[in-house]
């Protein structure tokens, strides 16, 4: 007995040697009901009943005992073999109906690892035009994410003017099918806050974002410095050329009264070509052709009618991006800007500035003005005053106040009393006068009188006018734009109050006889009404008047065919400014309508920064994934997240090892 004991209790240790290394295995597996484990410990009552079973061999005496006792052995081994197969088979038996029941699955990552958000980035932006090698490159990229069916993931799907949050690639298939390019993109940083900010802050589960774009080279460029918890992968859809040619500006470049020559500026990102084929089109009437060859950049010019009301469209064929293949301008009725002279000095400088083709210009005594002139002036000038009575002061407050511009000249023997009560208002008062030469020196060239077009380039040398006498400030000095050689403001700004600290009389200054006198005295005059451009650039903020005088609750729009927006704008007595950056959406030319009243025509393009096609190597980013295509990216991700459930398997192996159990039993002698 205890020699059986001690066979049994070895043929024991490898059974259990056998789970151990079974057991190894099954901990690379994870399990739904872990706590059914605990079950495996039933697997020691078979293995009792087996070891201390009360069946026993009897032993019976023959007088030829020989050939039975080699039978007898031969019996007892069989019995035995058969019973450890028996146990082991009803052992693997009830350990696979255990482990059946815990469900035990694989995947190729730990559960846990895996993100529990996700924030797709989708970039709809005009570089995405370019063909792919299966079209469009957004349009394929929608097309890739609405076939991803089988990834059932609740995300937040998040473009530069869109977002849609908590859904699902399917849900959002009519939505993507609509979705049009923007005319505003984000920055890459602004993006990258934005998807994060989507984002529950509230756990500190892991997150994916998935950035899907062409990563075309911009001012900052695309860095992967985002939060630590959040998983990044890019997919970067790649054009099959970059070659593009851009309508890029338009400007007036010569005009008189009888013509006007347009200069249409292009360029070309990509091979150099020949005889490409420009139109231009008035409304839907072709009015002018030309063809130029270009390698990087090149001119045109068109002539057309002066004085017509042009609503213009210059439009290329190009195989590259189509956005801007297309530039829209107009030429509007010129409003003239209306200039009124209060003078006690002479002013016939004004009047040669002044001119009828582009002003109303009066002039009057201040002993004879009519107040009720001013409130249709867009700029007023006083042209040394000797005094100002104080209703006009109070009038020419509420006149800038209300956007009209003042340009102050003082006289030699001004009343200081009078002109501080004026200049008061803006901060600013006059010491007394002054009687010392001084030279006007320095030219400020970024000031708005001669930022834009006055100078081609900064004169350093130059005839320095100069005055005999001047008017020194305190307080507020204002924003010079000509000054002394100490430094002191010759010229300065208040908002829209223009000041000189000097008569212009020949008696005491000849400024009239310096050529800077003009440019000056015109810009101060046109700022006061700033007319509609040949056209404006969507995403960027565009300011403009409209010389119109609106009834109490009247408001001005802004529409085309296809679509309509009232604009952020603000009244004054004679005119409407207009302030517009992220409307319109889509490029064209529109109306600008009082109620059903056309007023003016006006045109907006879209920005041209996209137009060239140059990307970013993003190989070099850390801490992300890059995947060419958008299919790739997600079989990568359900891989990583599948769950390979294993609990049939085991009740397949279970039923398989009762059934060997049943030909053992049966068939084994």
């Amino acid at each position: 007995m205890s020699l059986n004991f001690c066979v049994n209790f070895k043929i024991l240790l490898l059974i259990l040697c056998a789970i151990s290394i079974f057991d190894k295995h099954i901990l690379g597996m994870q399990f739904k009901h872990p706590e059914l484990l605990y079950a495996l410990f039933l697997l020691v009552i078979p293995i009792i009943i087996h070891l201390f079973q009360l069946r026993r061999f009897k032993t019976e005496a023959f007088t030829n005992v020989s050939i039975l006792k080699t039978v007898s052995q031969q019996t007892r081994k069989s019995s035995q073999l058969k019973k450890w197969l028996t146990l082991l088979t009803r052992l693997l038996l009830l350990a696979c109906v255990i482990l059946a029941f815990t469900q035990p699955f694989t995947t190729k990552k730990d559960i846990q690892d895996t993100p529990k958000e996700t924030v797709i980035f989708l970039d709809n932006s005009f570089s995405l035009e370019q063909k792919g090698s299966q079209g469009d490159l957004l349009k394929r990229a929608i097309q890739d994410l609405i076939s991803e069916v089988d990834f059932d993931k609740t995300i937040t799907l998040v473009t530069h003017n869109a977002v849609y949050k908590n859904t699902s690639l399917k849900a959002l298939k009519n939505e993507l099918l609509q979705l049009s390019y923007s005319a505003n993109p984000l920055s890459y940083q602004a993006s990258l806050l934005k998807s994060e900010s989507l984002f529950n802050t509230s756990t500190n589960q892991r997150r994916q974002l998935i950035f899907i774009s062409d990563f075309q080279q911009m001012k900052v460029p695309f860095t992967s410095e985002i939060d630590s918890l959040i998983q990044v992968n890019l997919v970067k859809l790649q054009p099959i050329n970059t070659n593009n040619i851009a309508l890029d500006s338009v400007y007036i470049s010569k005009s008189n009264p009888m013509q006007t020559e347009l200069t249409l500026a292009l360029k070309n990102y990509g091979d150099p070509v020949e005889n490409l084929s420009i139109a231009l089109h008035n409304d839907t009437k072709l009015i002018a052709k030309s063809a130029v060859s270009i390698i990087d950049n090149a001119e045109t010019q068109f002539t057309i009618p002066s004085k017509n009301i042009i609503n213009g469209t210059f439009s290329i064929e190009d195989s590259g991006l189509q956005f801007d293949n297309t530039l829209y301008f107009n030429i509007n009725t010129p409003a003239k800007v209306n200039v009124l002279s209060i003078t006690e000095g002479d002013d016939t400088f004004l009047r040669k500035i002044y001119t009828e083709d582009e002003f109303l210009f009066t002039s009057i005594s201040a002993k004879q003005l009519d107040y009720n002139l001013i409130e249709a002036q867009h700029t007023i000038v006083l042209n040394e005053l000797l005094d100002i009575p104080t209703t006009l002061i109070n009038i020419l407050k509420s006149f800038t106040d209300q956007g009209g511009n003042l340009v102050i000249i003082p006289a030699k023997q001004s009343n200081i009393k009078a002109y501080n009560n004026l200049l008061i208002h803006y901060n600013a008062t006059f010491k007394s006068l002054t009687n010392l030469e001084k030279r006007i020196t320095s030219i400020n060239y970024s000031h708005p009188i001669y930022k834009d077009d006055v100078f081609e380039k900064q004169v350093q040398n130059f005839q320095y006018p100069k005055v005999n006498q001047f008017y020194e400030l305190s307080g507020n000095l204002g924003s010079s734009a000509l000054s002394f050689e100490d430094g002191k403001p010759f010229l300065t700004q208040f908002s829209n109050v223009y000041l000189f600290t000097s008569p212009l009389n020949t008696d005491v200054s000849n400024f009239k006889s310096w050529a800077l006198i003009v440019p000056s005295f015109y810009k101060m005059a046109v700022s006061s009404l700033q007319l509609p451009k040949l056209y404006y650039t969507i995403g960027k903020q565009n300011s403009f008047d409209v010389d119109v005088a609106l009834n109490q609750d009247d408001i001005i729009s802004i529409n085309n065919e296809d679509s309509q927006f009232i604009p952020q704008q603000q009244y004054f007595n004679n005119k409407v400014r207009i302030l517009t950056i992220d409307k319109p959406e889509t490029s064209g030319i529109y109306n600008i309508k009082n109620k059903l009243e056309t007023i003016k025509n006006i045109s907006f393009n879209y920005n041209r920064e996209e137009s060239n096609l140059e990307y970013q190597d993003i190989s070099t980013l850390k801490n992300v994934t890059i995947s060419n295509s958008i299919p790739s990216l997600f079989n990568t991700l359900k891989s990583n997240t599948k769950i390979n459930e294993l609990w049939k398997w085991f009740a397949i192996f279970a039923l398989a090892f009762l059934i060997i159990e049943m030909l053992i039993l049966k068939f084994f002698k």
